[in-house]
């Protein structure tokens, strides 16, 4: 990831892009090396052209030339696996790695589909859910699973038209959260690749939220409206309550400094399990930079970082907890949030109370308490400090007892 490709705001997640030349300099299919020779000169021309250019070209010159490396670290040990053990034998075992991720995904699709109500029509097992966004959009999703087929219908007709504002998400996105949703059912050690997709069908509609058609804003899509995909896939599913169901992405800057940061919250409980405090869920993988090097390389203060208690859906099995983070800034600088979950909480299954929406603000030097909204950018001064209270997971099952909180 880079922290900076240019766009209205310094980290390149602006809260308020209404296009997507606002979020960033866009490149279609450039190419980075040529006859052995990475282009530098042509890819700085480009990176900084445009209304909105990038603001640290050398950190982003180093980043393109590290994804190199690895990529031709890759093609040395790809070259040494076949001269070891011969084309033939590389190739078939790639396909075989396909054909047991399809595999995989079958049995799961059976399995599902015996718990489902079923068309006898079609023998075709539906499983439908509707998940509300903050800004009043929604997410529709209808499952059908064929157990003959042993196959499986994703259809998100009915989610709402793609927006001004910059939830839309892209189609691979959509896709890509399929895809994860169903890895995860999967209970065996496979690795992730397109042999799980063999037996979906994904039908998403043009210009809708998670379709959108160019020149739409799309920023929050990838890191957001992804989240509300993954929970309205296991809330029709009915096998996971909702996780927080956003990122909490986090920036702040100026023109010598760029940062960014997802900041974890609660995963949902599930039929036999609790949600677990603190971690990041579904479509986020990336870890918060340590606070020691968080302060020493920026002139922020880290003045808390800690579990939110009770913030979690109670059920038979509770929600995990969000958390509290709370930084303190030592030098004026522009900060951007772009979250989710402030408005609409993240949903309990099967009787599970809903975890607690998050909220942003910031307290003043002089004392003040600021509100910020799901999305916002605010101008930081010298000793300001900026709060996020990030959402809990949902709660699984009716709680007939209460149980002290872990």
């Amino acid at each position: 990831h880079h922290a900076d490709i240019g766009g209205i705001t310094p980290g390149s997640m602006p809260p308020y892009s209404t296009q997507i030349q606002q979020e960033g300099v866009l490149l279609d299919n450039l190419l980075l090396v040529e006859n052995g020779r990475f282009r530098e000169a042509e890819i700085s021309q480009i990176l900084t052209a445009g209304d909105y250019p990038v603001r640290n070209l050398a950190q982003n010159l180093a980043d393109l030339q590290a994804q190199v490396a690895a990529n031709k670290r890759g093609v040395k040990e790809l070259q040494r696996m076949v001269a070891h053990y011969g084309l033939d034998v590389v190739q078939a075992y790639m396909q075989h790695v396909q054909d047991n991720a399809e595999e995989s995904v079958r049995q799961v699709i059976v399995q599902l589909s015996q718990n489902a109500e079923t068309n006898d029509s079609q023998n075709a097992a539906v499983h439908q859910f509707v998940y509300p966004l903050d800004d009043g959009t929604q997410i529709q999703v209808a499952i059908a699973f064929n157990a003959d087929e042993r196959s499986a219908r994703i259809d998100f007709i009915g989610t709402s038209p793609q927006q001004a504002n910059n939830f839309n998400a892209p189609l691979a996105i959509c896709k890509a959260v399929v895809l994860y949703v169903f890895r995860t059912l999967v209970d065996a050690e496979i690795p992730l690749n397109a042999g799980c997709m063999k037996p979906l069908e994904i039908i998403v509609p043009e210009g809708c939220l998670l379709n959108p058609r160019y020149p739409a804003a799309v920023v929050a899509g990838n890191v957001e409206t992804s989240q509300a995909i993954a929970n309205g896939l296991y809330g029709a599913l009915g096998v996971l309550a909702a996780s927080q169901g956003t990122m909490n992405n986090l920036t702040f800057g100026n023109e010598k400094y760029q940062y960014y940061e997802t900041i974890c919250g609660g995963s949902g409980a599930g039929p036999t399990f609790d949600g677990t405090d603190a971690v990041q869920t579904h479509m986020t993988n990336s870890r918060l930079t340590d606070p020691e090097v968080l302060e020493w390389r920026f002139p922020v203060l880290l003045r808390r970082f800690e579990i939110r208690p009770n913030s979690g859906g109670a059920g038979q099995h509770r929600g995990g907890n969000g958390v509290i983070r709370e930084i303190e800034f030592r030098e004026p600088m522009t900060a951007a949030i772009l979250s989710s979950s402030r408005q609409v909480a993240p949903f309990g299954l099967a009787g599970g109370g809903a975890g607690a929406t998050g909220c942003n603000w910031v307290d003043r030097e002089d004392g003040r308490r600021e509100e910020l909204p799901s999305c916002a950018e605010v101008q930081m001064h010298p000793d300001d400090a900026l709060v996020i209270e990030t959402p809990g997971g949902g709660g699984f099952g009716a709680d007939h007892e209460t149980r002290p909180v872990a």
